[in-house]
């Protein structure tokens, strides 16, 4: 009897195939969120203590589907606070890994930067609101650069710190077997730093988003934020609940796609 061929690529293609299954629906969450809506709406039906003003989640529902399910400026909110988010987001990693690894890296340039890097960091972003407005021409601007703000500290010390922990005798031996400076950096540094820069993208991506909608409440008239806001003033409890509903969905939807990308970094972790 011959032997039959195995194709090597046969378990590969296997496992790509089983990677695009739909992912199980995980019971026990639905039934943790079907259980706070129902407790939820159980305490304003009893009018429990505090929720004598806050409306239900089925008043909540209609609202949202008679004012803003078709609205085009509900959407549009939406479309400007994660064009504020991704851009803050996005500027925040391009300044802050490189700076973090040139703090990991140069001695010279941490011990001239980083003291006016570690005073400036406990200031919380909110704070910068009047100073960028005045500094910045526009309020959309401002907003991104307060945005920025409330990334870019978190991930340059993520990245630094990550560049901390390498251990110097694998830099040794790489430099005793030949190895030059921009060989290291790329085959040992890099690598090394990069589950640290994923922690600083899940992190930053939370505080950006808690960065933007104060910065929208204040200084925009647009945005999520803007709109939990006029729910305020208007005093429209429905509106102001829609809003926060809509900025927990899209905070929650910036954390899947910070997860895949991270997926995409560190392929080794696929299998966790």
């Amino acid at each position: 009897m011959e032997n039959a061929t195995v194709d090597p690529l046969v378990p590969a293609r296997a496992a790509k195939r089983r990677s695009w299954k739909l992912p199980r629906l995980d019971w026990r969450g639905t039934a943790a969120v079907a259980g706070f809506f129902l407790a939820w709406q159980l305490a304003v039906i009893l009018a429990l203590p505090g929720f004598d003003e806050i409306p239900g989640p089925w008043e909540v529902l209609n609202t949202f589907v008679g004012e803003f399910l078709f609205s085009a400026d509900y959407w549009a909110s939406w479309a400007v606070s994660f064009q504020r988010v991704f851009l803050g987001f996005l500027i925040a990693q391009v300044i802050g890994i490189p700076l973090g690894l040139f703090f990991g890296i140069n001695a010279t340039l941490r011990s001239l930067v980083f003291p006016v890097f570690e005073m400036m960091r406990p200031i919380p972003p909110l704070a910068w609101v009047p100073l960028s407005i005045l500094f910045w021409p526009t309020n959309e601007s401002s907003i991104i650069f307060i945005t920025f703000i409330g990334a870019f500290f978190i991930i340059t010390i993520n990245v630094f710190e990550g560049v901390r922990s390498i251990r110097p005798e694998h830099v040794w031996l790489a430099r005793s077997l030949g190895a030059g400076t921009f060989r290291i950096f790329r085959k040992i540094m890099l690598p090394a730093v990069i589950p640290s820069i994923a922690v600083g993208m899940t992190l930053g991506i939370a505080v950006t988003w808690n960065v933007v909608i104060a910065a929208e409440m204040i200084a925009s008239d647009s945005g999520l934020g803007r709109l939990t806001w006029e729910g305020y003033v208007s005093s429209t409890p429905t509106v102001v609940v829609v809003g926060m509903i809509s900025i927990g969905i899209a905070g929650y939807l910036s954390t899947v796609i910070v997860d895949w990308i991270e997926r995409k970094m560190m392929p080794w972790k696929a299998g966790r």
